[in-house]
């Protein structure tokens, strides 16, 4: 198959070919090969993410790629039509975004950049080989982790999900547990979510234009969005409510979802370093969970890292347990080594 490339920002019709070919690949492996970033970014012209978009001899889109130079290390996504694979049209993609990741942003800027990791959504057997075939090895391993709301009966494995108000009222009377309020609390979720994962290399970047981009999707609902401010004085002065956050919990419904009550996920959870150690972590899982529940859903789910042991323990703990498997490729290295923090992340 001659393969040919085309590099540079997408318009409306750009993009939707690029969501087709991702619907006909997805429906092809059962699972989405690109991530929710990668889709919100489709219409984004910073210079340090780049489209490749791959076209057959007739111009029918076959494969697409986003470069990502934002971050501490460039990442990539990629995905290739079924009926349009084993002819090369991956490997082409892989080394064009390799390539791309080591170029500066604008004229006369170094390139910052010398490798590329590349996401493998599921971890699929053509990923492997594409991988191996290019010397690439797995340096990131990213876990979908699910638990029932809906238990036959409650168990250590399966822990009792309280009420949302049960829940809250447990926080105890040093908390003020609210919903997100959009126009005030941007910018202290955003300062929370910076220290929180401070050393993760996507959350940790969150910037206020990614989390309005989020706030317009059709799936978000302030009140599945749960921030928390603490820390009264020690006379019992009450906790303004619009003071700083020591901690938060994001849950996400698809419209889907909330049609057919499947599943709901919690999306991000952060806590704030200097309050780690109190139980934010389990306590705000389970007022996720019970937030998911009186929504009508079956099913909770989220991501985390395989690294972030006490997330992955954490989870755990509340029942959750690993159902599907992202992983990073990129150069067998030391230095691809990271630690990412934090508890949950927006990966999908």
């Amino acid at each position: 198959m001659t393969t040919r490339l085309t590099i540079g920002p997408l318009d409306d019709g750009g993009r939707a070919n690029v969501q087709v070919l991702a619907a006909a690949a997805s429906a092809a492996d059962g699972v989405a090969p690109l991530s929710e970033q990668p889709l919100l970014d489709l219409s984004s012209r910073d210079p340090d993410i780049t489209h490749v978009v791959a076209h057959d001899e007739g111009g029918g889109v076959v494969g697409y790629a986003q470069i990502d130079r934002r971050g501490p290390a460039a990442s990539a996504e990629l995905v290739v039509h079924p009926q349009a694979r084993r002819h090369g049209v991956g490997r082409t993609l892989l080394r064009t975004a390799r390539r791309d990741a080591s170029l500066p942003s604008r004229s006369g800027e170094p390139g910052q950049h010398g490798t590329l990791r590349v996401w493998a959504h599921g971890n699929l057997a053509a990923a492997q080989a594409l991988a191996a075939a290019e010397s690439l090895t797995v340096v990131r391993e990213l876990r979908r982790m699910e638990r029932t709301l809906n238990p036959a009966s409650s168990s250590e494995e399966l822990p009792w999900i309280p009420s949302v108000p049960m829940v809250i009222a447990s926080l105890g009377p040093d908390s003020l547990v609210q919903a997100f309020q959009p126009g005030r609390d941007e910018e202290a979720w955003l300062t929370l979510n910076a220290r929180a994962f401070a050393h993760h290399p996507e959350q940790g970047r969150l910037t206020l234009a990614d989390l309005h981009a989020r706030m317009a999707e059709e799936w978000f609902d302030a009140q599945g969005f749960f921030v928390v401010r603490g820390g009264g004085g020690p006379g019992g002065e009450s906790i303004a409510d619009d003071g700083p956050l020591v901690a938060a919990v994001w849950t996400k419904i698809t419209p889907e979802a909330r049609r057919t009550g499947s599943t709901g996920e919690l999306y991000v959870l952060a806590v704030d370093p200097q309050a780690q150690g109190r139980g934010w972590g389990r306590r705000l899982t389970t007022l996720a969970l019970a937030s998911l529940r009186a929504s009508g859903l079956t099913t909770a789910e989220l991501w985390t890292d395989a690294t972030n042991l006490a997330a992955v323990a954490t989870y755990e703990r509340a029942g959750f347990r690993t159902a599907a498997t992202d992983v990073q490729y990129g150069p067998a290295a030391p230095s691809d080594s990271q630690g990412p923090a934090g508890n949950a992340t927006i990966e999908r």
